[in-house]
């Protein structure tokens, strides 16, 4: 692979790594063309979101609409309870216990001047999409989300 001025050559495909996107170069296709994957590079916070089953993921939205950083300070627990996260096999289960109470924190400091309110949210739809992507993935249905 080599790098010039920022951009990435992979193959025939040139990407800028804007963002933390990374491009990886698949197969050619019919049309001449080539696949492109792009995979989400997550921050440590992010990526310390448990993946829970679907009721919890929505009782902890509806906490974090009403209570900002509640869903998110309840689903902190549920990685002692065994809920899977992206984070858990490189820090382990405390670590990433401790990053979401973290983030319940930032949020409930923060809703006085709304962004805490607002991530909180955000935070919650994640928690949900989380739930519903290893839902499909565990019935061996294709993902949408």
């Amino acid at each position: 692979m080599a790098q010039t001025e920022g951009l990435t050559m992979l193959g025939n495909v040139k990407s800028k790594d804007n963002l933390g996107a990374k491009a990886m170069a698949g197969c050619p296709t019919a049309g001449g063309g080539v696949v492109v994957e792009v995979r989400e590079k997550k921050g440590s916070l992010r990526a310390a979101i448990p993946t829970m089953p679907f009721p919890l993921a929505v009782i902890c939205l509806f906490l974090n609409t009403f209570i900002p950083g509640l869903g998110t300070f309840l689903s902190a627990f549920t990685v002692l309870c065994g809920a899977r996260s992206e984070l858990i096999s490189e820090r382990g289960v405390c670590c990433v216990f401790w990053l979401n109470v973290a983030a319940a924190l930032i949020q409930i400091v923060t809703a006085v001047i709304m962004v805490g309110w607002i991530m909180s949210i955000f935070w919650g739809m994640d928690m949900v999409i989380l739930a519903i992507s290893d839902g499909c993935r565990d019935q061996g249905a294709p993902q949408d989300v």
